[in-house]
């Protein structure tokens, strides 16, 4: 594994920082929701600079992969989709859903990866699995977490390709597990 790869799951990890924030009361909800409004708002200008006025900086060169030097970034949709469930869902929701991205995700690519349009291997999806249920499980009930768990490793384990853009699990992984989980919740 390269030193690039660890180092972007280094920072995937770093996020765990703004959901620990409210569970230990550092931040009210709708102050954690603020928080991940201006990420947003700041990997939007981040990727304006980066993509549209041609600025490059080292620090993409080590922690973007290949096909993110012409699209937006991993770290921009971890932004866009951890922000997208954090305003959709109540915390009951959200916070699995972006624990599942910023803790399950990252020991899932150091366990192994997959190119665009393949399939992680068996026991990383495993691990995976067992990871977002089990993350999960502290704040649902075990349906919703299994059902939750099983779209984020669905989101995680595949890597479509649609009209030559890479759907990056950064993109799908929180808003599959928050919209699985709030339907069972609904109904269970």
């Amino acid at each position: 594994m390269s030193d690039g790869e660890v180092a972007r799951r280094l920072v995937h990890l770093g996020g765990v920082v703004f959901p620990l924030a409210y569970l230990l009361n550092v931040v009210a909800w709708s102050e954690l929701q603020l928080i991940y409004l201006a990420g947003s708002v700041l990997a939007i200008g981040l990727e304006t600079v980066r993509l549209w006025l041609g600025v490059d900086w080292s620090v993409f060169d080590r922690l973007t992969r290949e096909y993110e030097r012409s699209n937006v970034a991993g770290y921009a949709l971890y932004t866009f989709s951890s922000t997208a469930v954090v305003l959709a869902f109540d915390p009951r929701i959200a916070l699995p859903a972006v624990f599942m991205l910023v803790i399950a995700d990252p020991v899932s690519g150091l366990l192994g990866t997959s190119r665009p349009g393949e399939t992680k291997e068996p026991l990383v999806l495993a691990v995976m699995f067992v990871l977002c249920f089990g993350l999960a499980l502290m704040f649902v009930g075990p349906i919703p977490a299994g059902l939750g768990a099983a779209a984020a490793t669905v989101a995680d384990g595949t890597t479509p390709v649609l009209a030559g853009h890479v759907i990056d699990d950064n993109l799908t992984i929180p808003p599959s597990a928050a919209v699985v989980m709030w339907l069972v919740v609904q109904v269970v």
